[in-house]
C-alpha cells in the first residue's frame, strides 16, 4: 500500500503517471498526492471523482519555499503518522535559445534552474522526514538523456541550452542524494522518460505520453536498492534512429 507524491501532476507526464498508478489496485498504490501550481484542474478533479479516497490534490509551487513547506505540512497531516513511500520530482520547464549559446537569456536560465534543479532540492529536502518514515524510500528525479555528457556532441545543435544544463545539474544532484543516503535504505534514481508528446515535448516527439509513462511506471515499481544512484532509460523497441535509443540500458552520466 504505497503512498506517492508527484510534482507537476496537473498535465503531461505527471498527470499520466498519476492516472496509470491509480489504475493499479489500492493494495499496491494506496494514495497519490498530486502537487501542482494549480492542483484543481479539470483533469485532477476528474481523478478525484474516480478515486475519491486515493487522490489528494496539493496546490504548491516548487520554486517557492513557503509554498513547499506548507505542502509538506499538509501531506504530513493527511498521512496521520505514516510515512511517504515514493517521491517523484517531475515538475520542470524548458525554453529555447535564439541562435548560439552566447545568446542564452540569463533570466531564462535562472528560472529553469530554479524549477528543474533548485525546485527538486527544495521538494526533496522538505519531504525527506516523511520519506524516512516510509517503507519503500524511493526518490525518482525525472531527468533527460539530453543531460548526459556522453550525448553532448550529438545534441550540440539543439536550441534548448538552459534545459540541457539544468538536467545535467539535476543528474549530479541525484547522485549526491543517492550517495549520501545509500546506507539509509533509499533508492534514489534519475529516469529519462524519453521525448514524449506532451505540452512541453511537443507533437513532433517520437513517443506518446502513454507509452513513455508506462515504462516510467515500470521502472519506478521495479527499482530497488541495487538501482540506487543509477540513470535509468525506458525500454521501447524500434527506437534506434532517435537521438538516443530507448533500449532499457542505463544511460551514462
Amino acid at each position: 500500500m504505497a503512498t506517492y507524491l508527484i510534482t507537476g501532476a496537473s498535465r503531461g507526464i505527471g498527470l499520466e503517471l498519476t492516472k496509470q498508478l491509480l489504475e493499479l489496485p489500492a493494495s499496491e498504490v494506496s494514495r497519490v498526492f498530486t502537487v501542482a501550481r494549480n492542483a484543481e484542474t479539470a483533469a485532477i478533479k476528474q481523478l478525484v471523482q474516480e478515486y475519491p479516497d486515493r487522490v489528494y490534490p496539493v496546490s504548491a509551487s516548487v520554486d517557492d519555499n513557503t509554498s513547499i513547506q506548507k505542502a509538506a505540512e499538509t501531506v504530513k497531516t493527511e498521512l496521520s503518522g505514516h510515512g511517504l513511500d515514493v517521491l517523484v520530482n517531475n515538475a520542470g520547464i524548458a525554453g529555447t535559445t535564439s541562435g548560439s549559446i552566447k545568446n542564452l537569456d540569463l533570466d531564462q536560465l535562472t528560472q529553469i534552474l530554479n524549477v528543474n534543479v533548485i525546485g527538486t532540492q527544495r521538494v526533496t529536502a522538505a519531504f525527506m522526514s516523511l520519506l524516512e518514515q516510509g517503507t519503500q524510500k524511493k526518490i525518482i528525479n525525472m531527468s533527460s538523456g539530453l543531460g548526459s555528457f556522453s550525448f553532448a556532441t550529438r545534441t550540440a545543435t539543439m536550441p534548448v541550452d538552459a534545459y540541457i544544463i539544468s538536467k545535467t545539474a539535476l543528474n549530479m544532484l541525484t547522485l549526491r542524494w543517492a550517495n549520501q543516503y545509500s546506507d539509509a535504505g533509499f533508492t534514489i534514481v534519475a529516469i529519462s522518460p524519453g521525448w514524449l508528446k506532451t505540452d512541453m515535448g511537443h507533437e513532433h516527439a517520437g513517443l506518446s505520453v502513454e507509452v513513455g509513462v508506462a515504462e516510467v511506471k515500470r521502472l519506478i515499481l521495479e527499482s530497488g536498492k541495487e538501482q540506487n544512484g543509477k540513470f535509468l532509460n525506458i525500454n521501447v523497441p524500434k527506437t534506434e534512429e532517435m537521438v538516443y535509443e530507448y533500449d532499457g540500458k542505463g544511460i551514462p552520466w
